[in-house]
């Protein structure tokens, strides 16, 4: 990747991670940096993220990951990953008016994951998040076997989860991802 392309996104990306310390108690901006410079793929992912509107940062979302993770923090469901059914299968069961793509694809063409019910509530915690959108969360395979997909979103200083035919799509439902890195 050249520096041009390189350093847009992660100027964005350090101006927003300074902005927001709360979301990422005691990292150090150049930890983050050494990271990503030691794996191109992950620069590229969230090079992804940001263009298509994530605003991704640093986040304390899960005790699992003994490095740094991103998550998407735009106030609404990411603008660039709307209107996208939950996964290939959704996708391909439609026999008309089908969206470009799937959220689960576009994850795994961006080099991320969807979020976690846990994930999507931590996220919850560091502020105020699809207050007008909603997004798509990884479903569990048995929900996801008989059709269904789960999605959540905020309303009334409450967190919802709710599901729906995987193959629906809408305006203003999206997906927000995670990148560990």
């Amino acid at each position: 990747m050249n520096a041009k392309k390189r350093d847009a996104p992660l100027h964005a990306v350090q101006a927003r991670f300074e902005r927001h310390m709360h979301r990422h108690p005691g990292v150090l901006w150049a930890d983050v940096l050494a990271r990503l410079d030691a794996k191109p793929a992950a620069l590229l992912s969230l090079r992804k993220m940001e263009e298509t509107g994530g605003e991704p940062d640093v986040v304390r979302i899960d005790g699992t990951s003994a490095g740094y993770t991103f998550c998407d923090c735009a106030p609404e469901s990411p603008f660039g990953r709307r209107s996208c059914c939950y996964d290939q299968q959704a996708l391909d069961s439609r026999k008309e008016n089908k969206p470009a793509t799937s959220a689960m694809a576009m994850a795994a063409d961006m080099g991320i994951e969807l979020l976690t019910e846990a994930q999507y509530r931590a996220l919850q915690q560091l502020g105020e998040f699809d207050l007008k959108t909603s997004s798509w969360i990884s479903t569990p395979s048995p929900i996801r076997k008989l059709g269904g997909a789960l999605f959540c979103d905020r309303r009334y200083d409450s967190v919802f989860v709710y599901h729906n035919g995987a193959s629906s799509y809408y305006a203003a439902r999206g997906f927000r991802g995670v990148l560990r890195i």
